[in-house]
Formats: C-alpha cells, sequence, structure tokens
C-alpha cells in the first residue's frame, strides 16, 4: 500500500477542485491511502510519511503560489539536508488564467516546483502526451487547469483538466506503490 499526500495551496477554489480530483485519481489505485492538506499545514512528517506527493499551485506572477514557495523553503529545506526525500515520487499539477493559452507562466511555476524536488532526490513523474484528455489540460510536466478565458473572464477548471489530474494522480500513485519497497536511494 501507497501513501500519497497531495498538497495545495489556492485562491478562489480552482486548485483546491484540483487537489480533490488528485485525490480521488490517487484512491482508485487499489490500497493507497491519501491524505490532502494545504500546503501552510504541511510538516516535515507529512512528506517522510509518503511515498508520493502531489503538489498543486495557482499561478502567480509566472510562479508558484507564495504558501508554495515558503513550505518549500521552511518544510523542504531541512528534508534537503538530511537527504530524507531520496527516491521518493513527486508530481505537479496548477491552475492560472493569466495570458497565454496554457496560463501565463504554467510552464515555468512547473519547472519551479520540480527543480525543489529534484534537488530533494525525488523521482519526477511527468504526464505522458497521450493520456485522454492532454490538449484540454496537460504539458509534458503536468496537468493545468485554464481558469479564465482570454479575457481573463473567471470560466473555473474544465472537466477535462479534472479528469488530466486525476490520470495523472493515478500514475503517480502506481510509480510509488512499485517503488515503495525497492530502497534503490539511501535516505538520511
Amino acid at each position: 500500500m501507497a501513501k500519497i499526500t497531495v498538497i495545495y495551496a489556492g485562491d478562489y477554489g480552482n486548485t483546491e477542485k484540483m487537489a480533490h480530483a488528485a485525490k480521488e485519481g490517487a484512491q482508485n489505485i487499489e490500497g493507497t491511502e491519501v491524505v490532502i492538506k494545504q500546503a501552510e499545514e504541511v510538516t516535515s512528517e507529512d512528506f517522510e510519511s509518503s511515498d508520493g506527493v502531489i503538489l498543486g499551485t495557482p499561478v502567480h506572477m509566472g510562479g508558484p503560489d507564495w504558501r508554495v514557495k515558503k513550505m518549500i523553503d521552511t518544510v523542504c529545506a531541512g528534508l534537503w539536508m538530511q537527504n530524507r526525500m531520496n527516491g521518493k515520487v513527486v508530481g505537479v499539477f496548477a491552475s492560472g488564467g493569466g495570458f497565454g493559452n496554457g496560463g501565463g507562466g504554467v510552464e515555468l511555476t512547473f519547472v519551479s516546483m520540480l527543480n525543489n524536488f529534484a534537488e530533494l532526490g525525488m523521482i519526477i513523474v511527468p504526464l505522458p502526451k497521450n493520456t485522454e484528455n492532454y490538449e484540454k489540460g496537460g504539458l509534458q510536466w503536468g496537468p493545468y487547469g485554464r481558469s479564465a478565458d482570454e479575457s481573463m473572464a473567471h470560466t473555473g477548471v474544465s472537466d477535462e483538466a479534472l479528469e488530466v489530474v486525476k490520470r495523472h494522480a493515478a500514475n503517480v500513485t502506481k510509480v510509488a506503490a512499485r517503488l515503495k519497497d525497492q530502497e534503490i536511494f539511501t535516505r538520511g
């Protein structure tokens, strides 16, 4: 059985919807325990006790939400110093409504978050382009939900984007479950 922690920050409810879709997708893998937490509630124990982490953020000015950045700076820094996350699995998702088709800055947001998790020694699970509805809410880094149209009117994330999140979470969970007992990386 794998334990997955879904972590998110949000402003308008879009990233929270995506986090719940991620939880549902992870729970679709038999025997999986899933915990969902807001970024400001996360502790190092939440990371250490998980086999995999799925992290979501709204896009702010081409980067992750400040609460996600604070969590990375305060919680993950100690885990990095002690090599506590080596070989654990991570996937990301985001919501955005800025100018640009994917939501202004969503790709930079993904790369920014994934860079931190690569530093932690985590295994990054990408989103395959053959994922159903990929064209409605996916990049190679992970799923995104477009939360506004081209005129910046709030639309909320689409059902197709939520389905992409579910499929991505299931993939992350499958990888975490397969690697859980392998101990291919040394921690601590």
